[in-house]
């Protein structure tokens, strides 16, 4: 058994530190000077209790013997409460040789007592004669109701100001040991305790240690003993006086965990598995109430009907002890609670909690709801529940995974459920005869997905590039609506800026002139109004629109298209509420820039597509734009983006242009400056020499770090001679020498703004990327810089990819791997990398898996210069290349014609 001596062993051998985060033990350092009043209690060689106050804040820690060591616990009245930066601060300073002499020699001998445990009456200290045993205790707790006519209650409701709602409930802790329950009540209570036996009285040993490590498993949990309330205690300090005492160890919520309705059910659950694990059983009483029901996803019911108004209603419900209980509400609350959000409340794996207003808490498996919300997430608002019944548009109950959640599908709603998959469900349907033009692959496609639409009843957006031939495909569509009679007769309606009108007329005269093109223009298109139901197409543009909605009203339209549709992006509009009074059966929104600068304009268009679909706009506003906008809310932009993919159809340049490769190397040959041609032959006769003196004088294994700083300085010199660490008349020269790459880099760098591209920056010396920040600042292009002092790696790549900086500015050990850039389509790489693996990891950063454009690589080399010959060695050697100036040992690779080809003069 370790003796007291063993305490200076376990403090000044710092073994106590194991116990504490890095974090803390940091903090605690910094704290050590802010101990006072620092003390010990040591009523024998196998206990110690510290205190002191430490920054304000009063800690104490309790220390005994456990095997062949020390054990010890801390608490706080900070924020941590246990092992704490205050704790750590009282054990640094405590375990100062000089410190430690002066606490232990001063310590006060008394008898040490766990903190929140308590004895009964009977529990005093025995006579020696008496015989001693010591029993392994364990631990119960038990929760009842106790009805308020208990005076002790009624003290509780008073200390706690809490109005007298009828029975209360509450927790009783019991330490056993053998056939005797001690109640743990928080008064302090004797170490040992006399019992009457059938061989006479014996007196048994409390374990102070296991019952203060079962105590802290209790305040854990978020109960507290009603002794330890300071305003219950004053309150019964007084009413003893009247012979009421807290004899039965009352405990109570400490509020830790929220509302006490939905701590019970807590404490039923999750808690009491906190408190098992601590060797705690558990014990509740019938009355108690606060049920805790499994819910399992199994048993749940959902139910889809047909409303016969082209909507579905969708139902989930669940019968628990024969009452029906609506879980879409609940599911509702979840997702407006952040259930798909991994937290503390919703853990990833295991189960959590949802309280009822009854008290009855509902116990769910967290990864099973969340599977099931994320299907939710896009459609469930309490605002649209109408007798616990969800409107469901055609679109998203085809989407929601019917099989999965065992529905049978209506009739109506199973073609449309197999095809959303992809164009693979479409029909491969030719072109209509009559059309006079060949349609590339994209623009076929896109034809047959707007058949498709039509079809099902559905809208959308055709979202292709400009000049990819959206009018074309459109009329396609148009003549083959016709040919097919699904029109019946009825027209269609174009509407488009006006500029674009005549554009529309020759392109129908010209793919398709057997269609009849009604032109509503100028000031007497107000007598070919009658002459509508007769025309295949009717043209007019946006600004005619909202001048002749009445007259368009009178008339039904088989197809609405809107041409640049961003033209009714904002809902408010007159043009906006006039697309949407138009009587069509089917609609289209062509437009290149769906989105130009907020969601709103998607829903604005939505809503001439599909009102309702997503929404009113208040409601869009709250579950959508502002959590994706403001807060970059990663799940719902996915779920907002699932719910409208089948409805817009999207292809760039890029993706349907075939003849563009999807990543293109360039390599720019650079001329230096006068200047620094001449300071780069300076240095670099200088630097033969001197390494030529060095493999004389020492070996060519032992000359590598000599070779190695001439390249550094021939790069640097190639880069920017300001790179160089000169001093006098060589760093003037240096700085007056120019540099022919920073010139061409920023003549490159502003075609690519002018031309919209966003572009990664890498160089292998942070000082060089100051420089061209700075050059970045004159000129007014905006841009972002990662380096090694960054702080905010992760937010800084979000930016980039979220916001509008024209330039990233990265250096090598900070940004050559571990970023994902997609929203980049250009790299440049401002010095070569001499390992060509650590080079394509860089242009990784933008060409990987989620790019969607062609990628441009430009290399820029001094001509001339050690950077084209190691250029060269990497397309010649690639395994010299690739080890030449990594950190590996690169001495047995290199030879002397290496040596003298890099350090040649220039050509």
């Amino acid at each position: 058994m370790p003796t007291a001596a063993a305490i200076r062993d376990f403090l000044e051998n710092l073994l106590w530190q194991e116990r504490f985060d890095e974090e803390h033990l940091a903090a605690g350092h910094k704290l050590k000077s802010k101990v006072r009043e620092l003390a010990a209690e040591r009523p024998d060689d196998d206990n110690l209790t510290l205190r002191a106050n430490v920054a304000g804040e009063d800690c104490e820690i309790p220390m005994w013997v456990a095997g062949d060591g020390w054990q010890f616990e801390t608490n706080c009245s900070c924020e941590f409460g246990r092992f704490c930066p205050h704790a750590a601060a009282m054990l640094t300073e405590a375990s100062k040789p000089k410190t430690l002499s002066r606490v232990l020699e001063g310590a006060i001998v008394r008898s040490r007592q766990a903190p929140e445990l308590a004895a009964a009456e009977t529990l005093v200290p025995a006579p020696e004669d008496i015989p001693h045993v010591e029993l392994v205790p364990t631990f119960h707790l038990t929760l009842v109701r106790e009805s308020t006519d208990s005076k002790v209650i009624r003290l509780l409701l008073q200390a706690l100001k809490m109005p007298d709602q009828g029975d209360w409930v509450v927790a009783r802790p019991f330490a056993i040991y053998g056939e005797h329950r001690i109640p743990i009540s928080g008064a302090p209570g004797a170490r040992e305790f006399r019992v009457e036996t059938k061989k006479g009285p014996l007196v048994i040993r409390r374990d102070v240690a296991a019952e203060y490590s079962a105590v802290q498993a209790l305040q854990q949990v978020g109960l507290g003993s009603l002794s330890g309330h300071a305003e219950f205690r004053f309150l019964l300090s007084l009413a003893g006086k009247k012979g009421i005492t807290n004899e039965g160890g009352l405990w109570f919520p400490s509020a830790v965990h929220g509302p006490i309705a939905e701590f019970w059910p807590w404490l039923r659950s999750r808690g009491r598995e906190v408190l098992e694990a601590a060797k705690w059983t558990f014990e509740v009483a019938r009355d108690v109430g606060y049920d805790v029901i499994d819910l399992d996803p199994d048993n749940w019911v959902f139910t889809l009907e047909d409303d016969s108004t082209g909507w579905f209603h969708l139902s989930v419900g669940i019968e628990v002890a024969g009452k029906s209980i609506d879980l879409l509400p609940i599911l509702a609350a979840l997702l407006d609670k952040g259930a798909l959000e991994e937290s503390l409340e919703f853990p990833a794996d295991g189960h959590f909690l949802h309280y009822l207003p009854d008290g009855t808490a509902l116990r769910l498996p967290t990864a099973r709801v969340r599977k099931i919300l994320k299907h939710f997430a896009a459609l469930i608002d309490p605002r649209r529940f109408k007798g616990g019944k969800m409107p469901l548009h055609p679109l998203d109950a085809a989407a929601l995974g019917l099989a999965e959640f065992g529905i049978e599908p209506p009739p109506r709603l199973a073609e449309l459920a197999e095809k959303l998959n992809g164009f693979e469900g479409i029909n491969p349907e030719p072109p209509p005869e009559g059309l006079k033009a060949e349609l590339r692959p994209y623009q076929l496609s896109g034809f047959r997905w707007m058949q498709f639409l039509a079809r099902h009843e559905l809208h959308g957006i055709l979202a292709d590039d400009m000049g990819l031939g959206k009018t074309l495909q459109t009329i396609t569509h148009i003549l083959a609506e016709k040919a097919s009679g699904r029109n019946a007769k009825r027209p269609s309606l174009v509407i488009a800026p006006t500029s674009v009108v005549p554009n529309w007329q020759a392109e129908i005269r010209k793919f398709a002139p057997e269609l009849r093109i009604l032109l509503l223009d100028g000031p007497e298109r107000k007598k070919y109004f009658r002459s509508i139901p007769y025309a295949d197409v009717v043209l007019t543009s946006f600004a005619l629109l909202q001048r002749d909605i009445d007259k368009l009203t009178e008339h039904s339209f088989h197809l609405a298209v809107l041409d640049e549709a961003q033209n009714i992006k904002n809902p408010s509009a007159k043009v906006a509420q006039a697309a949407c009074k138009l009587n069509a059966r089917h609609r289209l929104c062509l437009s290149g820039t769906p989105v130009e600068n907020h969601l709103g304009e998607l829903w604005s268009q939505l809503k001439f597509l599909m009102p309702g679909f997503l929404g009113s706009q208040e409601d869009f506003n709250r579950r959508f734009r502002t959590p994706i906008e403001r807060n970059g809310d990663a799940e719902r932009q996915a779920a907002l983006k699932k719910r409208v993919a089948p409805l817009i159809l999207r292809r760039t340049k890029d993706q349907v242009a075939k003849e563009l490769p999807p990543k293109t190397e360039l390599v720019h040959m650079v001329e230096l400056t006068s200047g620094q041609k001449d300071l780069y032959e300076t240095i670099r006769a200088a630097m033969d020499k001197r390494v030529r003196q060095a493999i004389a004088a020492r070996g060519f294994d032992k000359s590598q770090m000599v070779f190695l700083e001439a390249l550094m300085k021939l790069r640097q010199i190639c880069c920017d001679p300001r790179l160089l660490k000169l001093e006098g008349e060589s760093k003037l020269e240096a700085d007056l020498a120019g540099s022919g790459k920073l010139d061409y880099l920023f003549e490159l760098l502003e075609t690519l703004v002018e031309e919209g591209r966003r572009t990664l920056l890498f160089s292998q010396f942070t000082s060089m990327l100051q420089i061209i920040e700075d050059g970045l600042k004159l000129r007014k292009i905006s841009y972002l810089k990662l380096t090694g002092e960054s702080k905010n790696r992760g937010g800084l790549v979000k930016e980039f990819q979220e916001g509008d900086a024209s330039v990233f500015l990265i250096s090598l050990k900070a940004g050559g791997t571990g970023l994902n850039l997609v929203a980049a389509d250009t790299v440049i790489h401002y010095d070569p990398w001499w390992n060509p693996a650590a080079e394509a990891q860089a242009t990784d950063r933008a060409y990987r898996i989620g790019q969607d454009k062609p990628v441009f690589v430009h290399k820029l080399l001094c001509q001339g210069t050690v950077e084209e010959r190691i250029h060269k060695l990497q397309q010649q050697k690639s395994q010299l290349a690739n080890a030449l100036l990594a950190d590996a040992d690169v001495s047995t690779r290199l030879d002397s014609n290496t040596l003298g080809a890099l350090l040649a003069p220039m050509e």
